[in-house]
């Protein structure tokens, strides 16, 4: 695909969307005004520079967004770039509930694909939280004592699987959910599983 051009393949997105059609149409002709190649990721239309991924155009119940890979990075001097989660550390959204929302930031949006572009020139990388910050469920240090070999095992996963099951094995409020949660988990981490693997 050429820079700045609607990719075919792409079209049945937009065409097919039920709910935020004029919102994805708009915010499709802003980033594409902006340069950049149209892909298709993760089910939605992707917008890259260099083969790096800059901005994702997704909609969801109540809102639409543009999502900015590596959008804490970015300066956000008017304070409209959101964090989905507080475990997402990388990617930052602006959100939008309708086509005037969008078209009145028109020229604030491609300043901000602008500068997420020169973010990718520059090489910058957002430094993420290693898993040590995270912190291991008292329920699972327990299994780790009981079960020397679940510790080993843990620990060979990657960093992103380890780190997927520290927050799926935190967020139950009882403890008793919390050990439920891991003795389901225990086979898949025994044999170098990943949570969704």
């Amino acid at each position: 695909m050429t820079k700045g051009e609607r990719n075919p393949k792409i079209d049945p997105f937009f065409s097919k969307a039920k709910k935020w059609k004029e919102e994805f149409e708009m915010l499709r002709t802003i980033v594409l005004d902006c340069e950049l190649i149209e892909e298709f990721k993760w089910m939605h239309p992707c917008y890259t520079f260099q083969n790096k991924n800059i901005v994702l155009i997704h909609g969801f119940k109540e809102y639409c967004a543009l999502l900015f890979h590596k959008g804490a990075l970015l300066k956000d001097p008017h304070g409209i770039l959101i964090q989905q989660t507080e475990n997402v550390q990388a990617a930052r959204q602006i959100r939008f509930t309708n086509v005037q929302e969008i078209d009145d930031m028109q020229l604030i949006l491609k300043a901000y694909i602008d500068e997420a572009i020169e973010i990718e020139k520059a090489g910058l990388q957002v430094n993420y939280k290693k898993n040590v910050e995270y912190i291991i469920p008292e329920e699972l240090h327990n299994k780790f004592v009981e079960i020397p070999d679940l510790k080993t095992a843990f620990e060979a996963l990657t960093p992103g699987r380890q780190r997927a099951y520290i927050l799926h094995f935190s967020q139950p409020k009882q403890s008793q959910t919390r050990e439920s949660r891991i003795e389901k988990y225990l086979p898949h981490i025994l044999n170098g599983k990943g949570l969704n693997d």
